[in-house]
């Protein structure tokens, strides 16, 4: 049985017996229980915040470990980054010292990637956010540099290539091989104005003749495609025209026999045919004509092979005398 309880009445001047209501009791009850309630949840949060539990403990480590590795991460792509860049400086120098090209604009390799914020809904967690955006940023900028890179590093290889096209395809060797050539230039008849050995007159002999016995093979100078074949019975006689490309063209005349057909691929040092003296031709030699847009140049600059460049500063002065030609 419950204790009762007793007020003084000082109107009746006696005690009377205190009766309490089912309402006061609910609200008795529920305000004890919603006060225990509530300190059961502070103490609860206090406890989670201040005394974490074995298992967040545990994800508190890792993060942490996340966090230490990120950061190894980000020094290692800031390593990545110096080796990318220097690759790409190495690569705007062969830009510009080899090819004439501009490289990479500096502003385009080192610029950003514009846009609205795409890790939004990462920079808001509190713990990893900010290093995990700092770390996806530089993954972006390094792919972004490995991609302009990597189309830099393809337009060289299709410039070597043009360009190894082209130096394989210019006019470099003599038209009749070094050991059936005489070595005595004396008897070389030269690009200039020479007296013709028929008309007696002096005229403007467009090519270099090379003496060499008759059937001494003759051998194309560069790559290129066979333009035309003509067999006469004067001018350059039998002869054979070769088109290197860009521009370039050489003529082989008073051929005695010649084993090449149009359109067919030449290779530098690839037999065409051999010495003869058809055409208007006084002895048996190659006459050989080099021309570059249409102009006819002088062929001792494209004459290189075998020679030491003292033989070869004899061959340019003999070339330039003004002795007969045999064409």
């Amino acid at each position: 049985m419950g204790k009762e309880k007793f007020v003084y009445n000082t109107h009746t001047l006696r005690y009377e017996k205190v009766e309490v209501t089912f309402r006061d009791k609910f609200l008795k009850v529920f305000g004890f229980t919603s006060a225990v309630f509530v300190s059961a949840v502070l103490f609860t949060l206090l406890i989670w915040k201040f005394f974490p539990s074995p298992q967040e403990e545990a994800l508190l480590r890792e993060i942490d470990q996340m966090k230490t590795q990120y950061a190894k991460v980000n020094e290692d792509f800031a390593v990545m980054s110096k080796v990318l860049e220097n690759i790409q400086e190495r690569d705007a120098s062969v830009h510009r010292m080899m090819f004439g090209m501009d490289p990479i604009d500096p502003n385009v390799w080192n610029g950003g990637v514009g846009g609205h914020n795409k890790y939004s809904d990462i920079i808001m967690h509190k713990r990893t956010g900010e290093v995990l955006v700092s770390t996806l940023d530089r993954v972006d900028k390094l792919k972004r540099q490995i991609k302009m890179q990597s189309e830099s590093l393809d337009t060289i290889i299709s410039l070597a290539q043009d360009r190894e096209k082209m130096l394989a395809s210019i006019p470099s060797i003599k038209p009749v091989r070094s050991d059936k050539l005489a070595r005595n230039v004396q008897f070389l008849s030269g690009f200039g104005y020479r007296l013709h050995p028929i008309l007696k007159v002096r005229k403007m002999h467009t090519g270099i003749d090379f003496t060499a016995p008759k059937g001494t093979p003759i051998q194309a100078t560069g790559d290129g495609t066979v333009e035309s074949v003509e067999y006469k019975g004067n001018g350059y006689g039998h002869h054979v025209v070769i088109n290197h490309g860009f521009g370039i063209k050489t003529l082989y005349g008073h051929m005695s026999r010649i084993d090449v057909r149009p359109g067919q691929k030449i290779k530098r040092g690839q037999p065409i045919g051999t010495v003869g003296n058809t055409g208007t031709s006084t002895a048996p030699h190659c006459h050989y004509e080099v021309i570059v847009k249409g102009e006819k140049v002088n062929p001792i600059h494209y004459c290189m092979d075998g020679l030491t460049p003292k033989e070869y500063q004899e061959l340019v002065e003999h070339a330039s005398i003004a002795n007969q030609s045999m064409d």
